[in-house]
């Protein structure tokens, strides 16, 4: 595992596609995360203890790139209603209301995606469950700077 140094930026949770908590128009029978954790698992990420959906999170005015992440799985085909993807991974911290949590960064590769795209203000991170957040919350999230670029755009 890599040394982290954490770069920690305010940001706001945000209304997402809700394709990943499903189920939804594009997947009516699941959400997408708990569809992939499986996968996931068998490439050697247990994600078991995540939430099964994602935290839309908006770093604006800032974009993140990711640089060197902890984990990249290529050409994962978890649903046959959708080409194979790319995902990658890196770890974070979500701070809200004076709790840390724990989280990855979760980002499917925009070259692979059908659909559902993020801007790249947008971090989706999978965590454990956060009581009581919602949509507009103000919040801390901290990125392994070794692994995620943030830029102003």
């Amino acid at each position: 595992m890599s040394h982290h140094k954490w770069i920690t930026l305010p940001a706001r949770l945000k209304q997402g596609y809700r394709v990943a908590s499903g189920p939804s128009t594009a997947y009516p029978e699941y959400g997408s995360i708990e569809k992939q954790k499986p996968y996931f698992k068998k490439l050697g990420l247990n994600l078991d203890h995540m939430f099964n959906g994602t935290l839309n999170i908006s770093i604006e005015p800032f974009e993140f790139v990711m640089a060197n992440p902890e984990y990249t799985f290529q050409n994962v085909k978890w649903t046959e209603l959708t080409n194979a993807e790319d995902f990658s991974f890196s770890r974070c911290k979500v701070k809200f209301r004076g709790e840390e949590y724990d989280g990855w960064v979760y980002h499917p590769d925009p070259k692979k995606k059908k659909d559902h795209f993020q801007p790249a203000s947008t971090i989706e991170v999978l965590a454990p469950h956060i009581p009581s957040i919602i949509y507009n919350d103000q919040l801390d999230i901290s990125l392994n700077s070794q692994e995620i670029e943030i830029r102003v755009p």
